[in-house]
C-alpha cells in the first residue's frame, strides 16, 4: 500500500514538475525580441524618436515584447539600412530616403523646397500621402513610421535679409541643398558636418545651409550670429520592419505597433520642433544670435527661385508612370490644412 501511493506521490511531483517546466519554456517562448538598426549617435532626433518608440512599445506589450536598439550605425549604417532590413541583419531600421536618390520617387515630393513651416506639419504632411498613395518603393517592408528633420534654414556670420545679401555667399550643406543654394544665387559647398567648424573659423564658408538645431547641438551659434529663417527643403525617415519578421509576430503584437504609428510621428515632429526652439533660444541668450524673417515678398521670391525644382521633380516623376502632379496636389492641401493646425515654427 505504502509502495502505491509512493509511486503516486512520485507520479504526481514528476506531472508538477513537467507542468512548471513547460510553463517557464511558454513563458519564454513569448518574449519577442526585436533588433532595431539606427546610423546617427545616440543623441540624435533620430535615435532620441528611437529610444521612446522601444519604451512605448515595450509598456504598451507588458514586456511580451523586447526592442534592442542599435545607435551609431553599430549594426547598419544609413547607405545599406533599407537593404539590411529587408534581408534580415536587423528586424527594423531608420531609413534616410533621400540618402538613396531614385529609390523612393514619389515620397521624394515631400523633400522639395514647398515651404513646410516646422516638422510636425510636415510629418503629418508625409504619413497621410504614405497612407493614400502606399508607394511601391516600400512594398518589401511594413512601415513602422514616419517622419522628417526640420525644414533647411541658413545659419551666417552676416545678416542675409534678400537674394542680394545672399548673392556668392559661402554656405556649407549637404548635396540635397546644393541646388536650392544655387538657384538663390548663393555658393553652395558640399561637405560632411565634421569639417565645418574648421571651414567656418577658417573662413572656407560663411554660415551652414540646414536646420537650425545645430546651432546648439554643434555650437555653431558660436560662429554664425545670424539665423534665416526661409523654409526650405527637409528629410524624409521611415522606420521599416522586415516583412518576415513582421508576419511572424501575434496579432495583438501587431495591432500595438499598427496603433502607435501616427502618434510616435507625430511626437517626433514636436519633439524636434521643440529642440529646434531651445536652440534658437539658447543662441539669442547665450550667444547673441539674431533670429531673421524674410518679408512676405521676399519669402515669395526666394521660393520661386526655387520653383524649377519642383518642376523638375513633377517632369522626371510622372514619366515614371506615377502621380507625380496628384501627389503634390494633395501634398499642398495636407500641408494648408496642417499648418492651420500647427503653425508656425
Amino acid at each position: 500500500m505504502r509502495e502505491t501511493i509512493s509511486k503516486v506521490l512520485v507520479f504526481v511531483i514528476f506531472l508538477g514538475f513537467m507542468a512548471f517546466s513547460f510553463s517557464i519554456r511558454g513563458a519564454v517562448a513569448k518574449e519577442i525580441v526585436l533588433r532595431y538598426a539606427n546610423f546617427p549617435p545616440a543623441p540624435t532626433f533620430p535615435c532620441v524618436q528611437m529610444e521612446r518608440w522601444k519604451r512605448v512599445v515595450e509598456e504598451k506589450t507588458g514586456g511580451k515584447v523586447k526592442i534592442k536598439t542599435f545607435p551609431g550605425s553599430t549594426l547598419l549604417g544609413a547607405k545599406n539600412m533599407m537593404d539590411g532590413v529587408i534581408d534580415g541583419i536587423a528586424e527594423i531600421g531608420c531609413v534616410v530616403l533621400p540618402y538613396q536618390p531614385g529609390r523612393f520617387p514619389l515620397l521624394a515630393g515631400v523633400d522639395l523646397p514647398v515651404g513646410f513651416t516646422n516638422a510636425k506639419v510636415a510629418n503629418m504632411v508625409l504619413y497621410d500621402l504614405f497612407e493614400k498613395y502606399r508607394p511601391a518603393s516600400l512594398k518589401q517592408v511594413k512601415v513602422l513610421s514616419l517622419f522628417t528633420a526640420p525644414p533647411a534654414d541658413i545659419m551666417s556670420k552676416k545678416p542675409l535679409r534678400t537674394l542680394k545679401d545672399l548673392k556668392g555667399y559661402e554656405l556649407r550643406c549637404t548635396g540635397a541643398g546644393v541646388k536650392p543654394l544655387k538657384l538663390l544665387g548663393a555658393k553652395p559647398v558640399a561637405m560632411p558636418m565634421s569639417e565645418t567648424p574648421a571651414a567656418l573659423q577658417k573662413g572656407i564658408v560663411q554660415g551652414i545651409f540646414s536646420s537650425l538645431e545645430i546651432l546648439k547641438d554643434f555650437r555653431f551659434a558660436e560662429y554664425c550670429k545670424y539665423a534665416t529663417i526661409c523654409h526650405m527643403q527637409t528629410a524624409t525617415f521611415a522606420v521599416v520592419m522586415n516583412k518576415e519578421a513582421w508576419n511572424s509576430l501575434p496579432e495583438d503584437v501587431k495591432k500595438v505597433l499598427d496603433s502607435i504609428s501616427r502618434e510616435h510621428s507625430l511626437w517626433t515632429g514636436k519633439y524636434v520642433d521643440d529642440h529646434v526652439k531651445e536652440a534658437i533660444s539658447w543662441s539669442e541668450k547665450e550667444k547673441g544670435l539674431t533670429l531673421i524673417r524674410l518679408s512676405d515678398d521676399e519669402y515669395k521670391l526666394w521660393h520661386q527661385k526655387v520653383s524649377p525644382i519642383i518642376d523638375e521633380w513633377v517632369r522626371t516623376t510622372e514619366k515614371k508612370g506615377l502621380p507625380a502632379k496628384a501627389f503634390l496636389k494633395d501634398l499642398y492641401q495636407l500641408k494648408e490644412k496642417y499648418e492651420k493646425e500647427f503653425g508656425e515654427l
